[in-house]
């Protein structure tokens, strides 16, 4: 009897409502995923090939990067950074170690915030990248970052 009346209560909840939370969690689910792309596909790959046009494709042109290296400033801007990525031998072709990771994306509405750590050459970088949805793509608008030793 027990059992009788827990299962007819279980069924009193209208299931559309179950769905609805279903669909606006998957709905929520595609910015993080887009951004999640341009971090590993364009931002990654550009920086481990040394490749500017993948780093361009990330990049709002305006973009401002700033953070520390060994407690020295580093100002540059985006067209500043990714010439600078150019004119560098590449971790790809280095042979240095690359690993790269994303900790966390944090996005409300058409901004977003992604925590990644990047490990190349003898360095242990921990960047904030800043995103923007503009013209319908998710750009990097503001990079901080910082060296940390291992």
């Amino acid at each position: 009897m027990k059992l009788s009346l827990i299962i007819a209560w279980l069924f009193s909840f209208p299931l559309s409502s179950h769905a609805q939370n279903l669909k606006d969690m998957n709905t929520n689910q595609t910015p993080e995923t887009e951004i999640r792309n341009v971090i590993e596909n364009y931002y990654f790959k550009g920086i481990y090939e040394g490749n500017t046009e993948l780093l361009k494709k990330a990049f709002y042109k305006g973009a401002l990067l700033f953070g520390d290296v060994n407690g020295v400033l580093y100002l540059k801007t985006a067209e500043q950074y990714i010439e600078g990525v150019g004119n560098r031998v590449s971790p790809e072709k280095s042979g240095k170690r690359f690993k790269a990771e994303i900790i966390s994306i944090d996005v409300i509405h058409s901004i977003a915030v992604a925590k990644l750590n990047v490990r190349m050459y003898d360095f242990n970088y921990y960047n904030f990248i800043t995103f923007n949805h503009i013209d319908g793509k998710w750009l990097i608008v503001n990079k901080t970052l910082t060296h940390v030793q291992p």
